[in-house]
């Protein structure tokens, strides 16, 4: 896949808002998510570790437990997921606390592999509570990862994070991202979303106060809107009529997790029901030769 410079990537991004279009946004846990993300019309593609963990059937969160190397699965993905992405850009989710890399020589690294910028996830913007406050006390804290998006904006990656309130919101638009998704909490629905979750028009008044405090510190930065009950289109349809000035729609439970868990099983069932064709019985090859032996005996 060719790398996509930033200004291009963002020229394509205001062409849609310019259109009166949604940026659609979609995660990718594999090649094949991507390729036809890409051939349904998306405007970018994230990878990040959850997406493996989505894809192989466990929770999103799985993304944030120890179970592996967070930056090093995304670097395996790519392999997977760069080669079949054609013409739009590819972002990162890179791990910003992460303490045993050298940020700014590993987001040249992800540059030279051919992604086209980065995302903050894991990110312990998802964490609250005494333990998000011991993170933040000893240094793996939220303030690394906007330092990690300041920095690959200076070295021409386009920067998409993650922010979940009025104060992150400002943060990340001060460091320069160029777009901001407003998180609203764990993706619902399917077989393994979450059950604790706000409602829509509670998201939509979320995603509106941090659309308005990161406004505040910088006009022309995009912000779209992700999570939590916004799960299907249409979902995404009444959160967008419902607030004005945010750009579009990120999805990666919502796009891939979604759409495969239904037609799987559904093509499963499909198979399981058809059926075998009707033939006359027939005696085993043993049969009919014992029977002949017994009726030359008789004789």
């Amino acid at each position: 896949m060719p790398f996509i410079a930033r200004d291009d990537s963002l020229g394509r991004l205001r062409a849609r808002v310019t259109a009166g279009e949604p940026i659609i946004g979609a995660g990718a846990g594999t090649g094949i998510s991507a390729k036809f993300s890409e051939r349904g019309g998306v405007d970018l593609i994230i990878i990040y570790n959850s997406g493996r963990f989505r894809m192989a059937g466990r929770g999103s969160l799985s993304g944030l437990m120890p179970y592996g190397d967070a930056n090093a699965i995304v670097v395996e993905m790519a392999r997977e997921v760069l080669p079949v992405v054609r013409d739009i850009p590819v972002l990162a989710g890179v791990c910003g606390t992460d303490p045993f890399r050298i940020m700014p020589v590993f987001l040249r690294e992800l540059k030279a592999m051919g992604f086209d910028g980065i995302q903050n996830f894991p990110t312990v913007g998802l964490i609250d509570g005494n333990f998000r406050k011991n993170l933040e006390e000893t240094g793996m804290s939220y303030d690394l990862e906007v330092e990690m998006v300041r920095v690959a904006r200076s070295i021409g990656l386009l920067t998409c994070p993650y922010v979940f309130d009025r104060d992150t919101a400002r943060a990340m638009a001060k460091a320069g991202a160029d777009v901001l998704v407003a998180h609203v909490g764990l993706t619902t629905k399917g077989s393994i979303g979450a059950e604790t979750a706000l409602t829509l028009e509670q998201a939509a008044d979320r995603v509106q106060e941090m659309r308005d405090a990161a406004k505040e510190v910088r006009d022309d930065v995009l912000v779209l809107c992700h999570g939590g009950p916004i799960a299907e289109p249409a979902d995404a349809q009444m959160v967008l009529h419902r607030t004005h000035g945010i750009a579009g729609f990120f999805g990666a439970s919502s796009i891939e997790r979604l759409a495969a868990e239904p037609a799987i099983e559904e093509q499963a069932r499909r198979f399981r029901s058809i059926t075998m064709p009707r033939r006359a019985a027939t005696s085993s090859p043993k049969r009919a030769e014992s029977t002949k032996a017994k009726r030359t005996a008789k004789r």
